[in-house]
């Protein structure tokens, strides 16, 4: 993984692609509690927010992360969910949407991204006559964000070959020599 912003990119397609119901996508800013203020979008919509669970130092400025993938579903209805409703049939779409996610993301591995399992769901209140729903999943990635890019130049004379980068052991003889 590069940045957030890949990540986000990749799961936005990755779902558009596979749940043609979906009709909204964003970042997660709790829009659902302050709809008057909030620029206006369709339902369903999916909202995603990014934590980090667990983070490890494997190299300069290089981190694996075991990171939360929060994905909010929203779905704003009047129908009735109760048995025997005349609308419940599609009152109860938000639910095809919820397993539709959970096809499309657990067991999945992308680009940016691997391993991805779901570890919790969860209603949310909102107070409204929207159905809110949030599905976590964590997901391990590798974080280069903090490595320094360099950009290409061309020097007369001098070749630039591109490869793995060589880690080289640690000194750790803090300036000691032990003869042999």
């Amino acid at each position: 993984m590069q940045n957030f912003k890949e990540l986000y990119k990749e799961l936005s397609d990755k779902l558009t692609e596979n749940i043609e119901d979906i009709r909204w996508i964003d970042l997660w800013n709790s829009q659902v509690y302050h709809l008057e203020e909030e620029h206006p979008f369709p339902t369903p919509a999916i909202f995603l927010a990014f934590r980090s669970s667990q983070m490890n130092d494997v190299g300069v400025k290089v981190q694996n992360l075991i990171m939360q993938v929060d994905v909010f579903v929203f779905y704003e209805t009047f129908l009735d969910t109760y048995k025997g409703a005349y609308n419940q049939k599609d009152a109860l779409a938000f639910l095809d949407i919820m397993d539709s996610i959970n096809q499309t993301l657990h067991g999945s591995s992308g680009e940016n991204y691997s391993s991805m399992r779901r570890i919790a769901f969860s209603p949310v209140d909102t107070g409204g006559s929207g159905n809110l729903w949030s599905i976590t999943y964590e997901t391990a990635l590798v974080d280069y964000s903090a490595v320094k890019k360099y950009i290409d130049v061309d020097i007369d004379g001098v070749e630039i070959e591109r490869g793995d980068i060589i880690k080289s052991a640690v000194d750790l003889s803090n300036g000691y020599v032990i003869p042999g």
